[in-house]
């Protein structure tokens, strides 16, 4: 008897390989799977929503492709831009042509991936262990990753897991719960705990302005100075041992990306402070050329020179293409019109999508909850364009879902009133 594979299967294998191969830090590999996978899942027809985010992140690519015919920047990196500068709208569509093609796409899809996620986590953590005698906190991120943003969307599926209709076994819950939780404590990621308060906040309606709501975000700002003020009240050392090196880099927050001074001669100024560095050298770099190259930006290829060499992923640098930060990098390739047209495209998260389904309502609270994230992720680490980040997918997703079963639902409700008693 010959083996048979049902196509939703298919596609649930597609969508954990797209998820998953970003976490192996080679971003040629990413490109080739979620491209080949955007062309098995190609579509007839999107949606209008989603054609805007589409043409939003498409729109940032051609300004700096466009202005790239009038520079004379070097063909490797046009072509590594390339990549980067489209990975949102390969994300988008991956997650977006995924969710569409799978008759039988649930939620719980999400979920069992992000499990897989976790495993994957403590197999790369272990192996730092086993194979290289590391103990140390900062090896052992280098080993695991710094941050997954994906497993913190789990977490608080799985913790909301009633809200979002969830039909996986009670038992099951608890366990993913437990695994994925424990997975994101470890990566140690003050943006991921950041994520996790936002998304919570966002899912139970705070995000919502209302005089409810202003009540509880009142309180948690209060709470979170607080306890900013207790980590100063500590003064955790630079290079203190685990616990203690988080909280350090818990208490240069306000510095790290904001600061408009950098001493480069200063080595713990500059390293610190570093992202501030890239952004003070990338404003300098753009704006000295005129008003039309900080308006379109310095096209494909574009890079900024850091006026000294620095070790960068594993690499001895002193140009660099690609920023930490996400709007600096959109203004570098597209200048100001790129960076008004990304702050447009967040409109999909804050846009009011009226429906009566609960489902479809958590829905469009978490989206709210991830709309307000990416505004800071994109300050702090490059938001979509970040090489490892798989949020992309899970918004092309979450659009395809939202309206699949939005128009489902309603389908099922118009046939039982038709139905005879």
């Amino acid at each position: 008897m010959g083996l048979t594979l049902k196509k939703s299967s298919v596609y649930d294998f597609l969508f954990l390989v797209c998820i998953a191969v970003p976490y192996f830090n080679n971003y040629e590999l990413t490109f080739a799977v979620w491209s080949l996978t955007i062309l098995a899942t190609i579509q007839r027809s999107y949606s209008l929503t989603f054609i805007k985010q589409f043409f939003a992140y498409t729109s940032i690519f051609l300004v700096a492709f466009f202005i790239t015919f009038f520079k004379d920047h070097q063909i490797y990196y046009i072509i590594r831009d390339i990549t980067y500068i489209l990975k949102p709208v390969l994300g988008l569509l991956v997650g977006y042509q995924i969710c569409k093609k799978s008759k039988y796409i649930s939620l719980d899809i999400l979920v069992k991936i992000g499990f897989y996620v976790a495993i994957l986590h403590f197999i790369f953590l272990l192996r730092g262990i086993l194979f290289f005698r590391i103990f140390d906190i900062h090896d052992l991120r280098f080993y695991g990753g710094y941050f997954s943003d994906y497993e913190v969307f789990i977490l608080v599926l799985l913790i909301f897991h009633k809200k979002f209709e969830l039909s996986l076994p009670s038992r099951k819950i608890r366990m993913y719960t437990l695994v994925i939780g424990f997975s994101v404590f470890l990566y140690l990621a003050r943006t991921n705990f950041i994520q996790l308060a936002i998304l919570i906040l966002g899912v139970k309606g705070y995000l919502v302005l209302n005089k409810r709501s202003l009540t509880y975000l009142l309180s948690f700002i209060v709470l979170g100075l607080m306890t900013y003020a207790l980590i100063l009240y500590v003064n955790p050392k630079r290079n203190g041992p685990g616990i203690e090196a988080f909280l350090y880099k818990i208490k240069i927050i306000p510095e790290e990306a904001f600061k408009t001074r950098v001493n480069r001669f200063n080595w713990k100024d500059f390293n610190d402070n570093y992202r501030s560095y890239e952004n003070i050298m990338t404003a300098r770099q753009v704006s000295k050329d005129g008003f039309w190259s900080a308006f379109f930006g310095q096209g494909l290829g574009s890079k900024i020179d850091l006026k000294q060499k620095l070790y960068l992923g594993g690499m001895e640098l002193r140009y660099i293409s690609i920023l930490h930060n996400g709007y600096m990098t959109v203004f570098l390739k597209s200048g100001f019109l790129g960076i008004i047209i990304l702050l447009l495209s967040f409109g999909v998260y804050f846009k009011k999508y009226k429906t009566s389904i609960p489902l479809v309502s958590q829905i469009n609270l978490l989206l709210i909850g991830m709309g307000v994230f990416m505004i800071f992720s994109y300050w702090v680490f490059m938001g979509f364009y970040f090489k490892a980040d798989t949020k992309s997918i899970l918004l092309g997703f979450l659009l395809a879902f939202r309206e699949y079963y939005n128009r489902n639902q309603k389908l099922a409700t118009t046939n039982s009133q038709k139905e005879p008693f």
